[in-house]
């Protein structure tokens, strides 16, 4: 079973580095590593269950609320103007656990008034219960991962997710009284027309959301996208036809 990574090693003077500027507003970033599946295509710091043996969730959420404690003691800890809870997968964190990480960060930090408090959420994970839970929680802005509206494009991204599944999570949000939701795409997939592009734009803006991102498609080193393509499954990115996309996007 292989063991998690211990990271880069803390400052032998437990110090944060010269030259920090902290006069700036000062945002918080939580990372939830957890996934049930890994997509093809991803290279971020996330583990499926089966690779994290007797670890669990809990564990986990008390080492990140001891690492607060020390940035408290390094830094100049101050109200935050935002918090953006990524991944991985955070909308599979318990909703109790999620809510004991943002008021541990209240305690600490404090949140500006009308603080954005951000959580990127996968469409199949997202249920009216479990949307008000988030709400509870703190959660005042929803991210979700929607990547495209084509059939053949999300299996080839192995997102898990139905093409229609994303837009239906952006109305169940909206519903349940989300009034920030946006969904993020990937342009350049092997397999996705142009003009399968432009309708999974058209599909996405069908759910009014408050922001649309649009990420080029990166084939990373020790991905499984990357072995695909290395045996020849699946084609290579075609740097045109992402160009063009980009342009039908912008």
């Amino acid at each position: 079973m292989p063991a998690l990574p211990d990271g880069d090693p803390a400052p032998p003077d437990g110090a944060l580095p010269d030259g920090l500027d902290w006069d700036r507003p000062l945002r918080a970033y939580l990372h939830v590593p957890f996934c049930t599946v890994r997509c093809g295509y991803c290279d971020f710091n996330t583990y499926t269950a089966n690779e994290i043996g007797g670890f669990d969730v809990a564990g986990y959420v008390q080492a990140v609320v001891r690492e607060m404690d020390l940035a408290v003691t390094v830094g100049q800890p101050r109200p935050l103007a935002s918090v953006f809870i990524g991944g991985g997968t955070p909308s599979l964190l318990d909703p109790g656990d999620l809510a004991l990480l943002l008021m541990a960060l209240g305690e600490r930090f404090g949140l500006e008034d009308g603080a954005e408090v951000t959580m990127e959420a996968n469409p199949e994970n997202v249920t009216p219960a479990a949307l008000h839970a988030w709400l509870d929680a703190g959660i005042t802005r929803l991210s979700l991962g929607m990547q495209s509206a084509d059939e053949v494009a999300l299996r080839v991204l192995q997102r898990v997710h139905t093409p229609g599944a994303a837009v239906a999570a952006a109305t169940e949000a909206r519903t349940a009284g989300f009034e920030h939701v946006s969904l993020d795409l990937i342009y350049g997939v092997p397999g996705q027309s142009a003009d399968s592009w432009r309708e999974t734009v058209m599909t996405a803006l069908s759910a009014q959301p408050d922001h649309l991102s649009a990420y080029a498609l990166g084939v990373e080193d020790g991905t499984a996208l990357a072995r695909q393509i290395r045996r020849g499954e699946v084609l290579p990115p075609d740097p045109d036809l992402a160009a063009e996309q980009y342009d039908i996007a912008d």
